[in-house]
């Protein structure tokens, strides 16, 4: 027989279920419209609460990602002994911590003591170049006292306090710094661990979809940092070799802290854009202080330098890594500086190269173009 019981009927039936019920509990929500909305009201709080959690707590969260980047480059260093002593995982992320920390340990003793003394020297020309700037627009007519310097010194470190507000001063840098590298460290041992407790907290379903997407984010992000550090280490170097020795081929002297200069060049080349523009102003400024020749040089050895970097050797990183367009990276730079500081704005750019390869797995499966993958093994 046909039910035609209407909705408020079996609604008031159910009231009345629930109050005959003596152990039902007083917040039970009897309506079945009323308990829908209630859980879409539910989701939609749960929902905003986790965007206020992400915010929140977005300096950890940064920390973490600049982790997982540090044990992606450990894990390349890794794969790449692997083609030449199959031995074992651990011994082969052992020999990379080793050269690494072979490297800082020769960087502290033996470029060290030089580098320490040029960089003693490096506020002083920068003062006394930015002196004589001032003074140069005095001459032409612009009213600028020494308030106005002062002024602007105020406002520049005002400013960087406000872009490297995640660190929080020196201390704060060496402590995120430390973490970053421990818990890298960590990830990289055993990378195997932590992609499984994250795979447990996805649906079942979508498991195949997740270690898809972690495969290729993970491939993407060696090989970016990969290129980030063959074009650290070119500019670096060849920013030295230039400024030490190559003005001696048109009777230039060598340019003063030309080791330093390199060092900072090279360490700068991590942030894309940004950090090419404000080693270059650092360049310039010491060039000038050894005369207008030597300053007009090292523009020539900065444009050199950035004009191979940016023509040749980064186009054909980028061919074997992601495609991201510099404008699209120079704006999520921008942004993520100014929401996390120094550290969001070094991770702007394998964040946003991580965020399209997740896009473009989506579309591909969605499209039907993959096949579902499985959990990968470590190498």
């Amino acid at each position: 027989m046909k039910d035609t019981t209407s909705d408020g009927d079996r609604a008031s039936k159910n009231d009345l279920a629930y109050h005959d019920d003596p152990g039902a509990s007083p917040t039970y929500i009897g309506n079945p419209k009323l308990r829908f909305e209630a859980g879409r009201a539910l989701v939609w709080g749960l929902v905003i609460g986790l965007l206020w959690l992400t915010v929140h707590i977005s300096q950890s969260l940064l920390v973490i990602f600049g982790a997982m980047v540090f044990a992606c480059m450990i894990d390349g260093g890794a794969r790449l002994i692997a083609k030449v002593a199959p031995i074992g995982r651990g011994w082969r992320v052992a020999i990379v911590l080793l050269f690494v920390t072979a490297f800082f340990v020769w960087l502290g003793y033996f470029a060290g003591s030089q580098i320490s003394q040029q960089a003693a020297q490096f506020p002083s020309i920068i003062n006394e170049q930015l002196a004589r700037a001032f003074a140069y627009l005095q001459e032409q007519g612009f009213a600028i006292g020494a308030n106005d310097i002062e002024r602007l010194a105020g406002n520049m470190a005002s400013g960087v306090g406000t872009v490297t507000k995640a660190i929080g001063g020196i201390f704060g840098g060496v402590t995120t710094l430390a973490l970053i590298v421990i818990i890298g460290i960590y990830f990289a041992i055993d990378p195997r661990i932590y992609e499984r407790g994250v795979a447990w907290m996805v649906p079942a379903k979508q498991r195949s979809a997740f270690y898809d997407t972690l495969s290729h984010q993970a491939y993407t992000l060696r090989r970016l940092m990969a290129g980030r550090l063959v074009g650290m280490a070119f500019e670096g170097f060849f920013t030295w070799i230039m400024l030490a020795f190559g003005g001696m081929l048109i009777g230039i002297d060598p340019v003063p802290m030309a080791a330093l200069l390199g060092l900072l060049t090279g360490l700068l080349a991590f942030i894309p854009n940004i950090g090419a523009i404000i080693s270059g102003v650092l360049m310039v400024l010491v060039g000038f202080s050894g005369g207008v020749d030597m300053g007009l040089y090292t523009v020539f050895v900065y444009f050199l330098v950035q004009n191979f970097d940016g023509y040749v050797l980064v186009p054909m990183i980028a061919k074997k890594t992601v495609d991201l367009a510099p404008g699209l990276v120079l704006s999520a730079q921008l942004i993520f500086g100014v929401l996390f500081g120094i550290l969001g704005l070094a991770l702007a750019d394998p964040l946003l190269a991580m965020i399209k390869v997740a896009l473009e797995r989506r579309s591909s499966r969605r499209k039907g173009d993959i096949e579902p993958a499985q959990a990968p093994e470590p190498a």
